[in-house]
């Protein structure tokens, strides 16, 4: 039980303290009066205020107007009445909590000209009660000023955390649909093709075994060699499902322009930060794809490539001293160019293609900081 009471203390701070003293707080001003009719009217006044507090916060529509102007009212009346201004102070932190926009202006201006009214008519009748507490009501004059705001910005800012994390769990709906989809494609374009190859090539050799035994040992030997191809693709797809670094891509890029008798030349200030695998993942997949692009296309003999992490954006440039392709036709024409672009819009990124004395296709991602695992932070 202590812990639990710690524990909410922690969340809530001194405010529950505040706010009992303020509710404690009239019947002192109340029963300073020397009649009884204005002591029943002060309970009274007390009691209603409250009520139409609870009521003010449930309500939607006119009706918010409506017992915010009670409230207001009955502000006012205890100000002039028992020299107590600190109902003003519920009041603003209920304006605060108003959702609609004009609304909230609206009746801030109003309970803020009321309360400056009425503070300014007990300095001019030189109240003693009153001028006794000037120090406080300034204060209190000023939360309705502030406090307003600070509540309604903050309850802004909330409603926009709230939308931010729906539109990241949007997000990662999408991204997995989407690696749905891919693996689809992947496992119909690399299994599909070579199983019904194998297939057809197995049913074949079945028939030939006995008229044509050679040609059956031929069709069966295609059916060994399209099978460990398949293996191999299906092993290259399960790494690729795991997520590549981009450190691990330009290792495997440079075995491939190596094998292909490419120069290449890497530029990097130094390993990406704050970013998250999954962005590394596509980096990685668009630069393995550009490059093949160099070794299939450009018949280049050198392949630049500059890596760098900027305040806002990751941008990678891959520049070969090829032939160049057509920019026109590049995204229609089996450059593998099309999928590029639609995994970098899928994260907001864009693709650029310059072709001049060679080609060169410029990556650029946006730097969004990776977010630490609650583990982390715990």
């Amino acid at each position: 039980m202590p812990k639990r009471y710690i524990k909410s203390l922690k969340n809530t701070g001194i405010s529950p303290y505040i706010w009992s003293v303020f509710s404690i707080l009239p019947f002192y001003f109340i029963f300073e009066s020397s009649s009884n009719n204005e002591i029943i009217v002060g309970i009274l006044l007390t009691i209603a205020f409250f009520i139409a507090y609870r009521f003010a916060f449930i309500s939607k529509g006119w009706s918010v107007y409506l017992w915010t102007c009670i409230l207001i009212g009955i502000s006012i009346t205890m100000t002039i009445l028992f020299h107590y201004v600190y109902f003003a102070f519920y009041i603003a932190y209920f304006n605060g909590n108003i959702k609609d926009r004009f609304a909230f202006i609206t009746l801030y201006i109003v309970h803020l000209v009321s309360t400056t009214v009425s503070i300014n008519y007990n300095v001019v009748l030189q109240e003693q009660l009153f001028l006794k507490q000037i120090p406080f009501i300034i204060i209190i004059w000023i939360s309705v000023i502030l406090l307003p705001f600070n509540i309604y910005n903050r309850k802004k800012q909330g409603q926009l955390e709230e939308q931010l994390q729906d539109a990241n769990k949007r997000i990662s709906e999408l991204v997995k649909h989407e690696e749905r989809q891919r693996i689809a494609r992947d496992l119909h374009d690399t299994l599909g093709q070579k199983l019904s190859l194998i297939g057809l090539k197995s049913d074949l050799a079945r028939r030939l075994i006995y008229k044509d035994p050679e040609q059956a040992r031929a069709e069966l030997k295609d059916v060994q060699q399209t099978a460990r191809t398949a293996l191999n693709e299906v092993r290259k797809m399960v790494s690729q499902m795991r997520g590549i670094k981009l450190k691990e891509e330009i290792i495997h890029v440079k075995q491939i322009l190596e094998a292909a008798q490419i120069h290449l030349v890497v530029e990097q200030d130094g390993p990406l930060t704050n970013v998250s695998l999954f962005i590394e993942n596509i980096l990685s997949m668009c630069i393995k794809e550009a490059v093949n692009n160099v070794v299939k296309h450009s018949n280049a003999s050198s392949c630049h490539i500059t890596i760098k992490q900027l305040w806002n954006e990751i941008v990678i440039t891959v520049q070969d001293n090829g032939v160049g392709i057509v920019t026109d036709d590049a995204f229609t024409k089996g450059h593998g160019l099309q999928g590029m672009k639609e995994r970098l819009e899928f994260v907001n990124g864009r693709l650029e293609i310059i072709t001049q004395e060679g080609t060169t296709i410029i990556i650029k991602v946006p730097n969004v900081i990776k977010q630490p695992d609650k583990e982390e932070l715990t």
